[in-house]
């Protein structure tokens, strides 16, 4: 079972975007008429939603239309609007103690996964794994502001963005925790995600996001998949969430624990997932370093380095198969 992931680096929207577009929208498209065309919002709500909540994005949002080639259902897809509901795995944590990073994994299906490490430079300089085409899974700013998320565990579903885009809006838009935080206090969300977020003063906080009840600012750095209690039982079980939430808790108040050993942590059970076929396997952890400036993307014996000054375009094939049995025979 084969990753695949591609570093980009472009500046403002043109070929590389537009090929990238090209080359998922059949499967966004699949996805995103699921339930049928009329199943979405028109256009016209979603545009005019997307520039109520997200004005800054809005003439980026048009000329990102344009070069997806006009249509209807590709203007809607990009507006990210009511989208059919979607979830992934996840845990994440800001360490701070001898160093200011924020560390993920991120567990999904590989089959569903878009495979773009982006770098972009469209209000601010922005690197991070895309989603959706223009959103991001997580990701960190040149203001030294870094975000990443988790689904909340919760199934239900209702009026407002796909979080990737809002992540995206956040870090084009954001310098700080606080402003951050204000952001995902105002833009609402289709569904249930906590987004943990650290910026270079090491200023951290998990947001608790749901579509039915106000946002809940909490005072963790960690984030797992779910927020104050365990309220969908059956995901809570197969995504293990609560035990991932305490292995982190013991890590964070262990005194021995160092920025080191802590991401050695992230490729081991209960953190490192292989169940694929459940779409609950961990793809990649990714560590974004606000002292470095730079964002690693590490597998089990192999990482790759990014920053905004040094950020090498290339296709990594990443085998999952062959990491998972070289762990077995390790542990």
């Amino acid at each position: 079972m084969f990753l695949y992931l591609r570093s980009i680096s472009e500046d403002k929207p043109g070929q590389k975007w537009q090929d990238t577009f090209e080359r998922t929208w059949p499967h966004y498209k699949k996805w995103f008429l699921q339930e049928g065309y009329s199943s979405r919002p028109g256009y016209l709500t979603s545009s005019e939603a997307l520039e109520h909540h997200m004005p800054e994005l809005h003439s980026l949002f048009n000329e990102l239309c344009e070069i997806a080639g006009g249509g209807d259902v590709e203007a809607r897809f990009l507006s990210q609007y009511c989208p059919p509901p979607f979830m992934s795995g996840c845990s994440q944590i800001a360490w701070t103690r001898d160093a200011n990073f924020l560390i993920r994994n991120y567990d999904y299906s590989p089959r569903l996964f878009e495979g773009v490490f982006l770098k972009t430079n469209w209000l601010k300089p922005v690197i991070g794994v895309s989603d959706c085409t223009w959103g991001l899974l997580d990701g960190m700013n040149a203001d030294g502001l870094a975000i990443s998320l988790t689904f909340g565990g919760r199934n239900i579903s209702g009026q407002g963005f796909g979080i990737p885009l809002v992540m995206r809006y956040v870090l084009e838009t954001c310098s700080t925790t606080k402003e951050a935080i204000d952001v995902l206090s105002r833009v609402p969300v289709h569904m249930s995600y906590n987004v943990t977020i650290l910026d270079k003063d090491k200023h951290f906080v998990t947001v608790f996001l749901s579509p039915d009840r106000p946002v809940s600012i909490v005072d963790t750095c960690i984030g797992t998949n779910h927020q104050h209690s365990i309220e969908w039982e059956d995901y809570g079980a197969m995504s293990a969430t609560l035990p991932r939430m305490q292995f982190l808790e013991s890590c964070l108040y262990n005194p021995e624990e160092t920025r080191r050993t802590i991401k050695q942590k992230f490729h081991h059970p209960p953190l490192y997932n292989t169940q694929f076929e459940k779409s609950f396997g961990t793809l990649y952890t990714a560590v974004y370093d606000l002292e470095k400036m730079e964002c690693q993307l590490r597998w089990p014996g192999k990482k790759k380095r990014f920053s905004f000054d040094h950020f090498e375009e290339e296709k990594l094939q990443i085998n999952l198969s062959k990491l998972f049995f070289n762990k077995r025979l390790a542990i």
